[in-house]
């Protein structure tokens, strides 16, 4: 069908709501890159070792492989809206407990709980975009979800930057008697809050009121974003692209009824989503400031490093969002993972000429400290100009309607167990192997990437949801 132009007066209403959705993505952005300024206050707060705040680090990453889990499953029972209402709630409440915690226990059970947020925001907010947007510009909308998650990151890490230089560490006791680690989590209440009342005014997703055989409401809601006369041809479209024997999604639904065996598309949002995170970006969101601590720059430098990277990321984003729906999604892939395995091997380089003090830090000299800045900061432009956003953007329009929230929910799991599997193990890989060889595995790993991308990955630009096959 002919989707209506901006002539017809409903885009900036399309964009608006869409941006809303963000909101999400933006907290999933600052709840992940808040820890990287405050690993030093967590060890010196639980007296944590390597391994305890590896852990400390990563558990947030186990509540978000449940909360993407549940949460595509949940959406297709209870509706996208009141599932990211709940994810709100949960971002208030982890902000607050993450900061007043006095101990390891306490701490995780808050950043799990944060977790199921970021978990669920993650898969639902591009979800939502893609089924309220028209084809020949969804893709671009989706990008948005990780300009804001970028946008989180780089507000995280200015803000983390800000308190520690205002109080003079992260360690040092800042307002109200509370060392500045603990604001650096408090700062988070606000948007999370914001998120929440403006939840109250964007619709349920039509793809979800015909699920719930609300057709009337659907279109409804079709109506405010298209038009009344594209809004009943709509409905129509998607009621079809239904299985005909049952609408409710089931996790059977991704096995092949004729062969019996997982369907390749899963498949495909399974590597999607595990191969975004075994490039090692995390390593940079969380790590960052004590990966540069610990070849030479103080805590300031570091945590004004982060702030350089995520400028860098917003811009690469930016990138991303313009090509996305010109030239598609699979070459964004290829040419992010080309350049991502260019630029890690440039920085194992670096690390392999790396000289060890005494004290056991290591030392990056001459030439070598300046490529490794470059490289890493390279590697970042890479990634968010391709896989960051465009993952996003396909796992959201990939499925067919019937298959959408199984398979968000499959591909979310495998993406967060991914992520939590890189961030628990760098720091037992900077103690055995070091920086160069656990950047060595995120190399190969990239290299893998292009090949998977070749050989797997199928081009969605310009398809419309309701024609997406299985």
């Amino acid at each position: 069908m002919t989707h209506p132009n901006a002539a017809d007066g409903h885009t900036l209403y399309i964009i608006l709501i869409s941006c809303i959705a963000t909101l999400g993505g933006f907290l999933f952005g600052f709840d992940s890159g808040v820890i990287n300024g405050t690993v030093d206050g967590l060890q010196a707060a639980f007296n944590s070792d390597s391994v305890g705040t590896g852990f400390n680090v990563a558990s947030m990453l186990l509540g978000c492989a449940v909360g993407a889990y549940f949460a595509g499953r949940l959406a297709d029972r209870f509706g996208r809206r009141a599932i990211m209402r709940i994810a709100a709630v949960f971002f208030v409440v982890s902000a607050w407990g993450s900061g007043v915690a006095t101990g390891s226990l306490e701490f995780v059970v808050y950043r799990v709980l944060g977790g199921l947020a970021v978990g669920a925001a993650s898969i639902l907010a591009p979800a939502y975009i893609s089924e309220v947007s028209p084809a020949r510009y969804r893709g671009a909308l989706a990008t948005v979800q990780q300009i804001a998650i970028i946008f989180g990151l780089f507000i995280a890490f200015l803000s983390n930057y800000l308190l520690a230089y205002a109080a003079g560490s992260s360690t040092t006791e800042f307002w109200l008697g509370h060392a500045a680690w603990r604001w650096m989590y408090w700062v988070e209440i606000l948007p999370a809050a914001a998120f929440l009342v403006a939840l109250f005014f964007i619709p349920e997703s039509p793809r979800y009121l015909v699920l719930r055989s609300k057709k009337h409401e659907a279109q409804q809601v079709l109506t405010r974003l298209f038009g009344a006369a594209a809004a009943k041809n709509k409905v129509d479209e998607i009621d079809a692209s239904f299985a005909s024997d049952h609408h409710i999604p089931k996790l059977k639904d991704l096995i092949d009824p004729k062969t019996k065996r997982i369907r390749k598309l899963a498949w495909v949002g399974i590597g999607l989503a595990t191969f975004q995170q075994l490039v090692g970006i995390n390593v940079v969101f969380y790590y960052g400031a004590v990966l540069w601590q610990s070849v030479g720059f103080t805590e300031s430098d570091a945590l004004l490093i982060n702030v350089l990277s995520g400028a860098l990321s917003i811009g690469a984003v930016i990138v991303a969002l313009l090509l996305v729906d010109r030239i598609g999604r699979k070459p964004l892939l290829l040419v992010g993972s080309i350049g991502m395995a260019v630029s890690l091997g440039t920085l194992v380089i670096a690390f392999l000429n790396a000289t060890t003090a005494a004290d056991g830090s290591l030392t990056l000299e001459g030439i070598y400290g300046p490529l490794a800045l470059i490289g890493a900061n390279v590697y970042v432009i890479f990634f968010n100009g391709s896989w960051g956003p465009v993952m996003w953007v396909m796992l959201g329009e990939m499925f067919p309607n019937q298959l959408r929230g199984t398979g968000l929910a499959v591909s979310g799991l495998a993406q967060w167990l991914a992520n939590f599997g890189i961030t628990l193990t760098f720091p037992i890989m900077l103690t055995f192997i070091g920086l160069a060889g656990a950047y060595g595995f995120y190399t190969v790993c990239a290299v893998i990437s292009i090949f998977f991308v070749v050989k797997m990955v199928h081009e969605t630009r310009g398809i419309e949801l309701e024609d997406m096959q299985g």
